[in-house]
């Protein structure tokens, strides 16, 4: 069950607010029924018309996109900036998707985009703790007692970043420059930022190779897939 406003959102008659409006106005029907109380529920079963017309329903989309640094991950910005839907079709553009676990805007890899609601509120359950996998380079060559202090846990005034596996992929004295792969689950890419920050070593660049059991395997930067029936529901099951 859903609510009526939040349907006919996803069906893209209106926002949610205007939507509101709509069943305000007494200009939706249920059924045949007219309903002008808001969180009204519906079922996937249900008839829903405005102005006695029926509504199609937007179908569920799911989007596995390798995002490239310079574009933000929203739906919009008041400066105008590049955003993750421009990488999109037009047609896709127009199916009101929004990303899952946001990318900062200098942070590059994989990103999930969907119009799934309910997908969504799994996802971003932190209880649930899903295994996202980065690749950093930092600047300066690390010390095996930095790596030792990441294992046992920065705090980083907000909480304690404590990953769940972590090592050195390559140690360049010549660039002095460091590359880690690491794997976390409730920490955002931004508190990764702090956590290298303060033992020293500010981040150059970062990339999410993996998130849950999806990689980046043959999408190349700036492009994107829809993920299999077979993905989506293995998301479902793991959250």
């Amino acid at each position: 069950m859903e609510r009526l406003s939040k349907v006919l959102a996803q069906a893209g008659i209106a926002s949610r607010r205007k939507a509101e409006i709509l069943i305000l106005e007494k200009r939706v029907k249920v059924n045949g029924v007219v309903v002008d109380v808001l969180g009204f529920k519906v079922s996937s079963k249900d008839v829903i018309t405005v102005d006695d017309k029926s509504i199609q329903k937007e179908p569920l989309i799911y989007i596995l996109m390798n995002k490239p640094t310079g574009y933000l991950s929203t739906t919009s910005d008041e400066h105008k900036r590049r955003n993750v839907l421009d990488l999109l079709t037009p047609d896709d553009k127009q199916l009101r998707l929004y990303p899952v676990h946001k990318l900062e805007y200098d942070t590059a890899g994989l990103l999930i985009l969907t119009n799934d609601g309910d997908l969504t509120k799994k996802l971003t359950n932190q209880s649930f703790s899903i295994q996202k996998e980065y690749i950093v380079r930092t600047k300066g060559v690390m010390i095996r007692e930095r790596l030792r202090e990441i294992k046992r846990g920065v705090n980083i005034g907000t909480k304690v970043i404590k990953p769940v596996d972590v090592g050195i992929v390559e140690l360049d004295k010549e660039s002095q420059s460091t590359l880690i792969k690491l794997i976390i689950t409730n920490e955002s890419a931004k508190e990764l930022k702090e956590m290298f920050k303060k033992l020293g070593h500010e981040v150059k660049n970062m990339t999410r190779i993996r998130f849950d059991s999806l990689t980046l395997e043959g999408v190349q930067r700036g492009s994107y897939r829809h993920l299999k029936v077979h993905e989506v529901k293995y998301l479902y099951r793991t959250s």
